[in-house]
Order: structure tokens, then sequence, then C-alpha cells
């Protein structure tokens, strides 16, 4: 009975031991995971760091950088004029949510940022962002300014060619939020529920 006592007592030591190792590995990487994402800007173990510095033109044809999203929450979303279905109703259901804000709309910032310069002027802009809330701003650049924007809010952008001759684009169709720190804390996507959609504003709203 002794021995059969030691023996599991034995047992014990040895499997505490190896919850003990588990434990500080399963931490380690943890860690890891973490300091990663600090490294990134993230804010969750993993996540991939979205957003950056550009500097850009708005509708009205002024510089437009992201240092005038420093401090404020903001929802960025890529697409391009000429899209017949994604972009429009994006741009239809931001203006009701900003309308249903209220009062900390106007502290929303909401870019609209083209991934088709080439057509998507500031003047073209301001025409096609005149149906929607004013406070939306539109922005373009060079190929070269908006390609550089897109990569940094890993945006996939793609120039298909149409039968008549022209082209439309294949893009990246979420809204991005962020807080007034530029970190990414969700996104929206046109498929969602409205009120999925508005109870992400409002917790981005709450958050700033």
């Amino acid at each position: 009975m002794a021995a059969n006592t030691s023996l599991l007592g034995r047992i014990r030591l040895v499997l505490w031991g190896l919850v003990a190792i588990a434990a500080f590995v399963g931490g380690a990487i943890f860690l890891g995971h973490m300091q990663e994402a600090a490294r990134q800007g993230a804010s969750l173990p993993g996540a991939v760091r979205i957003g950056g510095d550009f500097e850009l033109v708005d509708q009205n044809g002024d510089p437009y950088s992201s240092e005038a999203l420093k401090g404020r929450p903001h929802a960025v979303f890529f697409g391009f004029t000429h899209c017949p279905d994604i972009c429009p109703t994006t741009l239809f259901e931001m203006t009701k949510h900003l309308e249903a804000l209220g009062p900390d709309a106007d502290k929303l910032t909401v870019l609209f940022v083209t991934v088709d310069p080439a057509r998507d002027t500031p003047a073209q802009l301001k025409t096609y962002l005149s149906a929607f809330d004013p406070r939306i701003v539109g922005l373009s650049g060079s190929a070269k300014q908006v390609a550089d924007a897109a990569s940094k809010y890993r945006i996939v952008a793609e120039k298909v060619a149409t039968s008549d001759g022209s082209y439309t684009m294949n893009h990246t169709a979420s809204v991005f939020l962020f807080d007034s720190s530029g970190t990414l804390v969700s996104t929206l996507n046109w498929e969602e529920p409205e009120e999925t959609r508005h109870k992400k504003l409002q917790r981005l709203m709450q958050r700033s």
C-alpha cells in the first residue's frame, strides 16, 4: 500500500509538472500574439494592421490626408462612382445611419475613397456624392496615391473589361470602422441587417 501511495504521488507530480509546462507554453504563445498585435496596431491577437497614412484630394479639390482622422472615429469605404449596385447601396445606407445617429453623426468622419481615379476626378466625386449625406467625404488622387492608400487598407481592386469596350472595378466592399485612436474595431457589410450595422456604429461612437 505504501509503495502504491508513493507511486501515485510521483504520478501526480509528473502530471502537475506537465500542466505547468503546458500553461507556460500557452501563456508564452498568447503573449507573443498580443505583442505582435500591439506592434501591428491591432486590437485582437493575430489581427492584421489595417489603415495608415495617406495623402489624397477631396471632392472640392483640396488636399486631404490621414492627419484629419486623428482623434476622430471614422468609417472608410473604397468604391467608385460607376459602380452599379454595391457602392450606391452602401452610401445610401450610410446616409440613413448618419441620420439615425443624430448629433453623434457630426463626430464621425465617413470617407468614400475611389479605386478608379482615372474617371473619379474631384468634380465627378462631388457630383456623385451630392445624392448622399453631405458629411460624406469623397477622396481621389493620382493612381499611385490611390494604390498606396488601398494597399494600407488591404483593399483588393481589379479592373475588368466590359463588353461595351469600357471597364468596371471588382473591389473589397466592406466599410472599415475605426475608433478615435485609429484602431480598427469592426466592419460593415451591405448584406448585414440594417439593425446590426446601426448597432456597430452606436458601439463605435460609445467607444470613441
